[in-house]
C-alpha cells in the first residue's frame, strides 16, 4: 500500500497542473458561521476569522467560504496564524486549518485543521493529535477518535502566534498535509471519509481561536 501511493501521488504530480493565487478581499470571501475581518500583522494586509460564539458544537461548518471557486484534486497551500482569544478556555486549542469540496448549502465537507498548543505540548498524547482530519457532519474528531483511533490525527512541530505554512494535496479519497516546507507529510489521509468529490474552500477556525490566513495558493489538476 505505502509504495502504491508514493507512485499515485508522483504521477499525480507530474501531471498539468493549473496554479492560481486566491484574493483574499471581501468581495471573494463569505464568512460562514464566523466573523471576518482585515488587520495589519508585520506589515501585511491579512485576514482574521472568529468563530460565531452561538455555535456551541465543535467540528462544524465555520469558515470563510471562498467564491467562485470548485475544487476537485490538487493542492491547496496557505499560511496560518493562530491565537487564543481571551474568552478560551483550558481545552481550547487554537484550533485552524482549511475545509474543502464544500457543498452549495455548506451542509457536507471535509476538513484539514491544526491544534497549534498541542505541537510543543509536555503531554505525549497531546502532541499526537496536533493535527486532525474530519469529514462534516458525520465523522467528527471525536467519533473518529473513538472508532479510528490514531487513524486521522498526527504530530507535527508547531506553536502559537506564529505562521505556519500548511499544505494539503487531494486525489480522490487520499490527502497529505505538509507542514512549513517539510518534505514528508505529517497526515497520510488513506480513507476520506466525504461524498462529495468536488466543491468550495473555506478557511476555518474553532472555539477560542483568532485566526489569521495569508497566501492562499489552489494548484488544481487539468482534467
Amino acid at each position: 500500500m505505502k509504495k502504491l501511493l508514493i507512485l499515485f501521488f508522483a504521477i499525480f504530480l507530474n501531471h498539468n497542473l493549473f496554479a492560481q493565487t486566491i484574493s483574499l478581499e471581501a468581495n471573494n470571501l463569505v464568512a460562514n458561521q464566523v466573523f471576518m475581518s482585515f488587520e495589519k500583522l508585520e506589515g501585511m494586509k491579512v485576514l482574521k476569522v472568529i468563530k460565531d460564539s452561538t455555535v456551541k458544537k465543535v467540528d462544524e461548518a465555520t469558515f470563510v467560504r471562498i467564491k467562485e471557486l470548485d475544487f476537485k484534486d490538487g493542492i491547496i497551500e496557505v499560511k496560518v496564524l493562530s491565537r487564543l482569544l481571551k474568552t478560551a478556555s483550558p481545552s481550547d486549542r487554537g484550533f485552524i486549518g482549511v475545509a474543502y469540496r464544500i457543498n452549495a448549502d455548506n451542509t457536507k465537507f471535509e476538513c484539514i485543521y491544526i491544534r497549534p498548543t498541542n505541537g510543543r505540548a509536555d503531554e505525549q498524547v497531546r502532541r499526537n493529535h496536533s493535527i486532525q482530519y474530519f469529514s462534516f457532519p458525520d465523522f467528527k474528531f471525536n467519533r473518529l477518535r473513538k472508532e479510528k483511533p490514531e487513524m486521522y490525527e498526527s504530530y507535527a512541530d508547531m506553536g502559537l502566534n506564529e505562521w505556519i505554512k500548511i499544505k494539503i494535496v487531494i486525489k480522490d479519497k487520499y490527502a497529505k498535509l505538509f507542514v512549513n516546507d517539510a518534505k514528508q507529510p505529517s497526515l497520510v489521509v488513506t480513507e476520506s471519509l466525504g461524498e462529495n468529490t468536488s466543491g468550495a474552500l473555506g478557511l476555518f477556525v474553532d472555539v477560542g481561536t483568532e485566526g489569521y490566513f495569508k497566501d492562499l495558493k489552489v494548484t488544481k489538476y487539468k482534467q
